[in-house]
């Protein structure tokens, strides 16, 4: 064999063991079980929303068109934070077209980024639109804002804060606007987060949500939170019901 074909198979192998591990919360396992919890719940159907996970220079993440609930550790891309580049790439599978969007949270210090396609976080953004229009206001102002129920406890004050939104906090996630293809959503969504930099969400419009944490289970917690909220405040919609006291 030759030298060069024995430092590539070397190199892939290396390249493997990015992903192999018994350790459920290796990153490259936890992304899998992240996803079929989320297919569960609705917000992955198809092959759509994501899931990325930071550890150390080493980024993991879901790779587009695999059906979220069947997703092994094989099919997980790993890029190299700090260079910009795939130490990883399984064969045939393409990268996620997400992956700017996760690396501009990772950027602002997130550990770990979801994006959910729920219907309820659709839903919230075209109510929001929908009032906006009727209202006369400028839809690129507008956020879906709730208060006084009790699950905004389960969303951070803010990167760099210390504690909890409370009962009486307003909650405000801003909404950009979807694009034809993800990857365009980078620079709307960097411009959100900048704006709006106590946010650890962002909605698209008609798309679904971008979710972030310092780790896993912040971000988990906080998209679950972010999601009961959403359908909270469709059904209220429905009842008649206010979503703030203004």
């Amino acid at each position: 064999m030759a030298a060069s074909d024995t430092n590539m198979q070397a190199s892939a192998q290396v390249n493997d063991q990015l992903i192999t591990s018994d350790d459920p919360h290796h990153p490259a396992n936890h992304i899998c079980t992240l996803c079929r919890n989320f297919y569960n719940l609705g917000w992955v159907t198809g092959t759509g929303g994501g899931t990325s996970i930071r550890k150390g220079p080493h980024i993991f993440i879901a790779p587009a068109g695999v059906q979220k609930e069947l997703m092994q550790p094989e099919n997980i891309f790993v890029l190299d934070y700090a260079a910009r580049t795939y130490l990883r790439k399984p064969p045939v599978l393409k990268p996620s077209a997400c992956t700017p969007l996760f690396l501009a949270a990772f950027d602002r210090g997130a550990g770990c980024c979801i994006h959910s396609h729920s219907q309820w976080a659709v839903l919230v953004t075209l109510l929001v639109e929908r009032d906006a229009t009727q209202t006369g206001k400028k839809l690129e102002d507008k956020c879906f804002e709730i208060e006084r129920i009790e699950q905004i406890k389960g969303i951070p004050q803010g990167r760099g804060k210390q504690g909890m939104l409370g009962y009486f906090d307003k909650l405000r996630v801003p909404i950009i606007e979807n694009t034809a293809h993800e990857e365009d959503l980078t620079s709307s969504l960097e411009v959100a987060m900048d704006r709006y930099p106590d946010t650890y969400a962002v909605l698209v419009r008609r798309h679904g949500v971008y979710v972030w944490g310092d780790d896993v289970q912040k971000a988990k917690t906080q998209a679950e939170s972010l999601d009961y909220l959403f359908r909270m405040a469709v059904e209220m919609r429905t009842l008649g019901l206010p979503w703030t006291t203004e």
